[in-house]
């Protein structure tokens, strides 16, 4: 068995590849197997499989698949190889030696090859890893952006392999072989610079310099008409030795060239470049202000490549945005530092500390430094700040310079330091937007978010060198999380085990798990995380201040404007204000319209700000929440009797959302499970049981509607809630819920012994209409269970009952059970006039799901009495309203009913995209 990642994602087996099906179950093939042996969650499964918002059905999609890659590998013996699909949690696992996957023994290859002393040798192992491709990685998934990045990435990996080939043939003097090996890949990517640095070395050494010279033309133009941009350092200093016609360099010595930083490189000496106009006092050389560029920099390619299309425009003003700590400026030196010869006369910087205690440099500070840089005499440098502009914009005018403006406070505080010149490039970082520059001087945003795993990991092992991460790679991966990818966490964390060699990385992952310390431990002297968010959070307002510390207690991932307001005890518009100045600080973060998120490690900064507002937060939340769920079950069920009465102490929010229709209310109740469920698990931690089981009931509507989905432990909760409470009512409500879900998922022992004591609770607690769903929920389980006679009698009860409250709601629920009943114990008339019975007491508009199996059942009922005309006309019917309304499991259920007694191809092609829209998300 083997498995394939770089080429077509397939299983290859002794019998040949297995039959893994649509696009979308090769994607989440190859999803695991990006992260082999490690956990992989649904949401980010999910991420793989959309592009956008998941579908309110994606994790029962994503079952679906699971069930069915495991059946095709349990079916191939896949046990036998070690191979094996396991769930752990909320998250999926794919163990598998590396050995029977294609991309691991192509890094493994790739290491051999480093450690070779032979260059020959190199070359047979490198052109081994090579052959392991069978064409473009993940070929065949859906492309996804977190798919693409892979496949982005192990495509970097093979060119780089590529040139690693050329090399050594190089090193061989085999500088033919060298050429043919990059031409096709210098043609299929003829915007990667070291390719055709590369291939020009190679024709150039094997004797063909016209075709090396006609490479960097051909690569020049199309660099400029492209990305508007000039040959970077490695090609401009290939083309110079092939001028210079230099020897071939010593083999020990491969790719070393003579041209140098400096201004004058390429140029005849004393030419005078870089001097403006012969502007007074200045002298032609070359200025470097840049500091040290930071040790260990890793990843960050995309946003590299955005800041060179940043600024291959006019006169550009490049703005590098994040929160603290994530790495700006370690990638704007990054970046500056990576082609000097695109600024040929040089690069400035100055720390404009918008964010210290030390105080800002005024603008004039700032420009007597740039100018005495540019060579202006001391005494020529103007004494007032709009002066010293006007030079600098001047002296700069025809010049190609990088300015790098560090830790921009504001954009009032940059647009002084501009430089005048259409050749000057200007790059600003800070942790707010800045969205004045981008009004005013066309700025061009390159957000920087945190680092992926992968990419931490990496910046760890460039501290603690390779050796001590490889050591523990689960503990190296678990310290990047814990860190939340987070540059500056890391580093502070690498800092710490680097003084303690004989420390664990384990260990370290262990103490950073605990919330309460972990801030503390991520902070060395008067470099750390919390300094960090300090400096950010001085700067704003006190409101938004008391937004941000309530924030912190909020138990969800996800808030919204009415949450933060529940939270701080404020309005929705109050709290939008507050949010719009915390996301322009980047201590928030907008993944969608209205839609906010806090990293890790700035939710607990800002819960350690007011740590005594934590349970008046809490509270204040939770009643959010149930009054929200309130509003949206009203909306997706109109006319279905409320779940229970409110807590006395309730505190009903200042303001709750409004939702339009049930495709809106049930949209909510979708994305907002998650941290529904993290609201429900907070308050049971917290003794607020009376909260947690009614946040979980709410969600009832949706139960319903994905009925299948992985609602036990959630509902077990608010049992524990309920009983923790001594409430018969609470109890009764989720026995009936939690038993009916137990029932549908095929679990009917279990459901059987969850139903048995809910119609006497609902009794002790008077509750008449819990006691009929209570009676039809265990008359459902019993006629599974053979016991027909005591379901038909327990429905016939709950019938009763809820004719006597007047609740058609229930009483409709209950009639369209009774009749499913009677049409399995042969009463398919009686089956008919409950149906009947049902349709006379709600309205046309009644529940969605209900009607098209009330539809349903009648349908039945008349194939069983003869009527097949009219039998197929209401399952017809049933099945084109289960499918506008998205009732998935309805119209299958109907489709069904029709292909026992047509074999119609229309009905045919329905049911297997019903199915299909079940198991794979779409049509």
């Amino acid at each position: 068995m083997e498995f394939r990642l770089l080429g077509t994602v397939c299983v290859d087996t002794q019998t040949g590849p297995l039959p893994l099906g649509p696009a979308k179950r090769r994607s989440l093939l190859a999803a695991l197997l990006l992260r082999a042996n490690t956990p992989v969650s649904v949401a980010r499964l999910s991420d793989c499989l959309w592009d956008d918002t998941p579908p309110l059905h994606a994790r029962t999609v994503v079952q679906g698949h699971v069930s069915r890659l495991r059946a095709l590998l349990t079916g191939a013996d896949a046990e036998m190889y070690g191979v094996e699909l396991a769930t752990l949690g909320d998250a999926y696992m794919l163990r598998v030696p590396e050995a029977l996957l294609d991309s691991q023994r192509f890094e493994e290859l790739l290491m051999l090859a480093r450690e070779q002393r032979s260059p020959s040798d190199s070359v047979l192992i490198l052109k081994e890893a090579l052959s392991l491709w069978e064409g473009p990685a993940l070929t065949g998934t859906y492309p996804s952006a977190p798919l693409q990045a892979a496949a982005h990435a192990l495509e970097e990996s093979r060119l780089t392999t590529v040139e690693q080939l050329a090399h050594a043939y190089a090193v061989l003097g085999e500088h033919h072989r060298a050429a043919a090996v990059l031409r096709a890949e210098a043609v299929a990517h003829p915007l990667r610079e070291s390719l055709a640095a590369a291939l020009m070395t190679a024709l150039h050494r094997s004797g063909r310099q016209s075709e090396a010279v006609d490479c960097f033309h051909r690569t020049r133009r199309l660099l400029a008409d492209e990305l508007g941009i000039g040959p970077g350092r490695e090609l401009a200093d290939a083309y110079a030795q092939i001028l210079r016609g230099d020897p071939e360099p010593a083999p020990d010595l491969p790719g070393r060239t003579t041209v140098g930083d400096g201004a004058g490189a390429g140029t005849p000496a004393g030419t005078g470049a870089g001097t403006p106009g012969g502007a007074p006092g200045l002298h032609a050389h070359h200025t470097d202000l840049l500091p040290r560029a930071p040790r260990g920099f890793q990843g960050r390619a995309a946003e590299l490549a955005a800041l060179s299309r940043a600024a291959a425009g006019e006169a550009p003003v490049c703005l590098l945005t994040g929160p603290a700590g994530v790495g700006k400026t370690a990638l704007a030196l990054h970046w500056a530092r990576r082609a000097p010869a695109a600024f040929p006369d040089g690069r400035l910087f100055a720390d404009l500390r918008g964010f210290g205690d030390t105080g800002e440099p005024t603008p004039l500070e700032v420009l007597r430094e740039f100018l005495l840089a540019l060579g202006v005499a001391p005494r020529r440098v103007p004494e007032s700040a709009q002066a010293a502009a006007a030079l600098f914009r001047s002296l700069t005018d025809r010049r190609s310079l990088l300015v790098v403006l560090d830790n921009a406070r504001d954009s009032a505080q940059v647009r002084p330091l501009l430089p005048g010149g259409t050749d000057c490039v200007t790059l600003v970082t800070s942790r707010h937007r800045l969205d004045g520059l981008i009004a005013s001087d066309a700025a061009r945003p390159v957000p920087l978010d945190v680092l992926e795993p992968p990419d931490g990991t990496a910046l760890l092992a460039g501290v603690l060198g390779e050796e001590r991460v490889l050591a523990e790679p689960v503990a190296a991966r678990r310290l990047a999380e814990l860190c939340g990818g987070l540059p500056l966490a890391l580093r502070v964390t690498a800092a710490r085990l680097a003084g303690r060699p004989h420390r664990t990385l384990a260990g370290t992952a262990d103490e950073l798990a605990d919330e309460r310390s972990r801030l503390t431990y991520l902070d060395v002297e008067d470099t750390g995380v919390s300094a960090a968010l300090r400096l950010t959070v001085q700067q704003l307002p006190p409101d938004a201040v008391h937004h941000f510390a309530r924030l912190g207690h909020h138990p969800g991932s996800h808030f919204d404007p009415y949450t933060a307001a529940a939270l701080a005890g404020s309005d929705p518009v109050v709290a939008t204000a507050a949010l719009e100045r915390l996301a322009a600080a980047h201590l928030v973060s907008e993944t969608g319209p209205g839609r906010w998120v806090l990293h890790d490690l700035v939710r607990l900064y800002a819960r350690g700000l007011d740590p005594a507002s934590g349970p008046d937060a809490l509270v204040g939340v939770l009643d959010h929440c149930i009054a929200t769920a309130l509003a949206a079950a009203d909306t997706a069920e109109p006319g279905g009797e409320p779940c229970f009465v409110l807590p006395e102490d309730y505190r009903r929010p200042t303001a709750v959302r409004d939702f339009t229709d049930r495709a809106e209310a049930m949209n909510w109740l979708a994305t907002e499970r998650e941290d529904l469920s993290l609201a429900a698990a907070a308050a049971r931690g917290a003794g607020l049981d009376d909260r947690a089981w009614r946040i979980i009931l709410l969600q009832w509507p949706y139960v319903v509607w994905r009925v299948r989905d992985g609602w036990v432990p959630m509902l077990e909760l608010a049992l524990d809630a309920a009983v923790a409470r001594s409430d018969p009512y609470a109890e009764s409500r989720v026995r009936n819920l939690l038993g009916w879900v137990l029932s549908e998922e095929g679990r009917t022992a279990e459901a059987e012994a969850m139903l048995e004591p809910s119609p006497g609770l609902a009794r002790r607690a008077g509750d008449r209409l819990g006691e009929a769903t209570a009676l039809i929920n265990l008359a459902i389980v019993q006629a599974e269970q053979g016991g027909l006679d005591e379901a038909l009698e327990g429905c016939g009860q709950a019938v009763a009952l809820a004719g006597k409250e007047r609740d058609a709601h229930t009483e409709m629920l209950a009639l369209q059970h009774l009749a499913r009943m009677q049409l399995a114990a042969g009463r398919p008339q009686d089956a008919l006039d409950s149906a009947r019975t049902a349709f006379d007491l709600g309205p046309e508009h009644e529940e969605a799901a209900r009607r098209v199996l009330l539809l349903t059942v009648s349908g039945e009922a008349h194939l069983a009495l003869g009527t097949q005309r009219e039998g197929i006309r209401l399952l017809d019917l049933a099945a084109a309203e289960a499918e506008r309304d998205g009732y998935d499991e309805g119209a299958v259920r109907s489709l069904e009913a029709l292909l026992r007694v047509t074999s119609g191809t229309e009905y045919v092609r329905r049911y297997e995209q019903a199915v299909r829209r079940l198991t794979d998300g779409g049509p």
